[in-house]
């Protein structure tokens, strides 16, 4: 049973103050925010699925496993400055709106992946190329602090209350298409350049083409704020947090008094994203790379298990919207249990499989891990927007995002690759798996089922003007 139950003063809502946000505008806005996402994680992904190359490009004098660890610290510092952001962008988000701050979020990603690109190699100017990989590194980790909490925050706080699983499932479906096409774009290049090719310029192309996506990301976006049914709806959320700046003028210390929620909220962000980052960031190294040579394997499946990792990524893309739906019917937690406890369960089970080099049982533990992965991309997004009222939510869910981020989740292929080189043990990635779960498992404990429920310091949210009245309706008859 959930403690952690948000306090309001009951009331009785009146038609006019039910929020009716209409199917066309809620749809738009979710492709706007979805589209960050597939900008922000194409970087991710090509990172991920390129490690070998970045490695050569960037660290070539360093031994082989000190040359990885180093490649992955780059990608977690990256988080290290993800709270920056968030403490920047989440406070002015709940002051200026949250598509002038997606905007922003979304140039600064699609800059510093371009600058990536432009980077020349270590051989050409020394050590300034890591220190300039680095600089890159930190504005897109600054940027990502700012985009995914308030991408979740735009999508909830205009989402119909009985359809928010589904369309906050989205914005992770945006995830999964960047990692997707990142993956795609590094096969494709691993598969028709030769090493010199990939090495000297090839490696370069894929990052070129997150400028493009930016701009596309801005443009539905600057296209979104002229509609005038959404921007009446801005009016009005901008009014509402206006009075309710007044009489709380304190954010922090606002955000101090929900210290329970924002635990809840890090315990979830964990679990969720060690297991996003674990399949996504470390395991197209940990099989194409760190298994075979610690298992003496001479074998080359570079290729057929970036394919399996792409097939993997598909049928999650596909399920993820599904789960969503379902999560409107039966609630977010019973799924969401499934994810934690899965973890604790099947985490060595499915790493073992992934280890005997069989390419249908590398495909079944992914599989599994992918699965796992998706009970909570599914939920989460609809689930820790609830945690905070409206006047702090951007702020709250920011912050505390990005903190456990930082900390634990974003650092996962970094520890764990770093854990695996020095012990030796290929289960390490198991072991964390089955930490994070049980974190997971404490934190869905504390969690109050959100589904169907208003926003916290919101009213409520339908889809049109006859479920507006039916919700009336059953208010006056359960009264």
């Amino acid at each position: 049973m959930a403690v952690l139950i948000p306090r309001e003063t009951p009331r009785t809502w009146q038609l006019q103050e039910v929020l009716v946000t209409e199917p066309s505008v809620v749809r738009r806005a979710i492709g706007a925010a979805a589209i960050g996402n597939v900008t922000e994680w194409y970087d991710f992904g090509v990172y991920a699925y390129f490690e070998p190359t970045i490695r050569k490009v960037f660290f070539s004098g360093l031994d082989e496993t000190v040359g990885t660890i180093a490649t992955f610290g780059l990608f977690a510092v990256a988080f290290l400055i993800r709270p920056l952001g968030g403490l920047f962008f989440g406070p002015l988000a709940d002051r200026i709106g949250r598509n002038r701050v997606l905007a922003t979020t979304m140039v600064l990603m699609a800059v510093g992946t371009f600058a990536i690109g432009c980077i020349p190699s270590e051989r050409s100017i020394g050590i300034w190329a890591p220190i300039l990989l680095l600089l890159a590194r930190l504005v897109q980790g600054f940027s990502t602090g700012g985009e995914y909490g308030n991408a979740m925050t735009f999508i909830a706080e205009y989402a119909p209350d009985r359809r928010r699983g589904f369309l906050g499932s989205w914005l992770e479906f945006g995830t999964f298409t960047g990692y997707l096409l990142g993956a795609i774009v590094v096969t494709v290049a691993d598969s028709v350049l030769t090493e010199d090719q990939l090495l000297t310029w090839g490696w370069r192309l894929p990052f070129f083409v997150a400028l493009p996506l930016g701009f596309i990301g801005v443009y539905l976006r600057t296209r979104l704020a002229d509609t005038p049914a959404f921007a009446a709806l801005e009016r009005e959320a901008e009014q509402r947090e206006k009075e309710q700046r007044h009489l709380h003028p304190h954010e922090t210390r606002i955000l101090l008094r929900l210290w329970p929620f924002m635990l809840v909220c890090m315990g979830l962000v964990l679990v969720w994203n060690v297991t996003n980052y674990m399949l996504t960031s470390y395991m197209p190294t940990y099989v194409t790379d760190t298994m075979p040579k610690l298992q003496g394997s001479h074998t080359d499946t570079s290729t057929t298990s970036q394919v399996v990792q792409i097939v993997v990524m598909v049928v999650a893309l596909i399920l993820i919207p599904l789960i969503g739906a379902l999560s409107d019917r039966i609630g977010r937690k019973p799924i969401a249990w499934v994810g934690a406890i899965g973890l604790v369960v099947l985490g060595l089970p499915m790493i073992l499989l992934i280890r005997t080099e069989n390419t249908f049982l590398i495909f079944a533990g992914l599989m599994i891990m992918g699965l796992l992965l998706i009970c909570f991309s599914a939920t989460m997004p609809s689930t820790l927007p609830s945690l905070f009222p409206t006047e702090v939510r951007g702020g709250g869910l920011s912050i505390a995002f990005n903190v456990s981020v930082s900390l634990f989740a974003g650092t996962t292929s970094f520890v764990v690759g770093t854990l695996v080189g020095v012990s030796g043990d290929l289960n390490w990635p198991a072991y964390y798996l089955i930490i994070a779960g049980a974190i997971g498992i404490v934190s869905v404990w504390f969690l109050q089922e959100p589904n169907g429920r208003r926003m916290w310091g919101s009213p409520p949210s339908a889809a049109s003007r006859e479920e507006a009245e039916r919700l009336i309706a059953r208010q006056e008859q359960a009264a």
